[in-house]
């Protein structure tokens, strides 16, 4: 069974996503890291989390020890990153939480799997 960690997932995009994969490749396993910000809703994808094929991590992907543990633990196949800062009204209140996010973030889920694989 390939074993997905999806990143994200709670919100528009990454909800549609897992839904898809779960539908058509029923021998996979997908683990969703989401923070549940603005952007991440829960309640679209509460039908999927099942615990075996489809689990949940409240999680920021900027948490090292957090995905280096993930990473351990489930032995992901693939990685999907959907996580990020998407409002850009926001970006200019507060420019410095997109570049955590959007590059810092994506820089620890590369090294994680960089360092698993």
């Amino acid at each position: 069974m390939k074993t997905y960690l999806i990143t994200g997932a709670a919100g528009f995009i990454g909800a549609n996503f897992i839904k898809y994969m779960l539908a058509k490749y029923p021998e996979i396993k997908i683990v969703v890291l989401d923070l549940l910000t603005y952007a991440g809703n829960l309640g679209t994808i509460a039908e999927d989390i099942d615990g075996e094929r489809c689990e949940f991590v409240k999680g920021n992907i900027c948490d090292r020890a957090l995905t280096d543990e993930l990473f351990a633990k489930y032995q992901f196949d693939y990685v999907v990153n959907f996580a990020a800062e998407s409002h850009v009204d926001r970006s200019i209140r507060n420019p410095e939480v997109f570049v955590n996010t959007n590059v810092l973030g994506t820089a620890v889920m590369l090294n994680c799997a960089k360092a698993a694989w």
